[in-house]
């Protein structure tokens, strides 16, 4: 049997909304001047910890841009700037689970790299050099926090990346969870000729090594 929620899904919706988040919004918006011609607008804004933080307000449909998705359900329109689109693709809104309790929740099961958001660094020349940008803006200041760092040593010929980690990474039993998850997801996103990110890095020295 379908849920609701996976039936919207199939039909395209990118922001399921609950009957009773519908309801809430309506009321809040029948106060409004004008009210008919409001949709909800939900859009990504930034991080707040490791999930997405969120702006949701009222504006008029016909101000939504030619990209942006726009889709009417119940006599609600949600709009989603272009640029928030993928970030709350399958996403729910909805009343908060603890009763009496007000307000909206998101509950989205996508979340913010968090290394920062890929597509707004430029990087130029080949594998090698944008690799080494990526390593140098966004994964070794992360890094820093934890006195570690990456350093690219080398790509072959099928394209491959490889990569090793220093410092307070080396021999800690997190570093291959790092960069398995963080570091190689931020290569690959941000540098797609990448056929793949190797760690080459010798766990069995640095403070703890886990492989001696």
């Amino acid at each position: 049997m379908t849920s609701t929620a996976e039936a919207e899904t199939t039909t395209g919706e990118v922001l399921i909304v609950t009957e009773a988040a519908r309801a809430t919004v309506v009321d809040i918006r029948s106060r409004e001047e004008d009210a008919e011609a409001l949709g909800l607008r939900v859009e990504v804004t930034g991080m707040a910890g490791v999930d997405y933080a969120y702006d949701l307000s009222l504006e008029p449909v016909a101000e939504a841009a030619p990209d942006d998705w726009v889709h009417d359900r119940d006599g609600l329109t949600v709009i989603v700037p272009s640029a928030s689109v993928d970030r709350l693709r399958g996403a729910t809104l909805d009343l908060p689970g603890v009763p009496g309790q007000g307000g909206l929740v998101i509950r989205n099961p996508n979340r913010p790299n968090p290394l920062g958001d890929m597509e707004s660094l430029e990087l130029t020349g080949d594998i090698a050099d944008k690799v080494r940008k990526l390593l140098d803006l966004r994964v070794n200041p992360a890094l820093a926090s934890h006195g570690g760092f990456a350093t690219l040593i080398g790509v072959t010929d099928d394209d491959k990346v490889m990569v090793t980690m220093g410092g307070g990474c080396q021999g800690c039993a997190m570093s291959q969870a790092t960069l398995s998850d963080g570091i190689r997801r931020a290569i690959l996103e941000a540098v797609p000729e990448v056929a793949d990110v190797v760690d080459v890095t010798d766990h069995t020295a640095g403070e703890n090594p886990y492989f001696s």
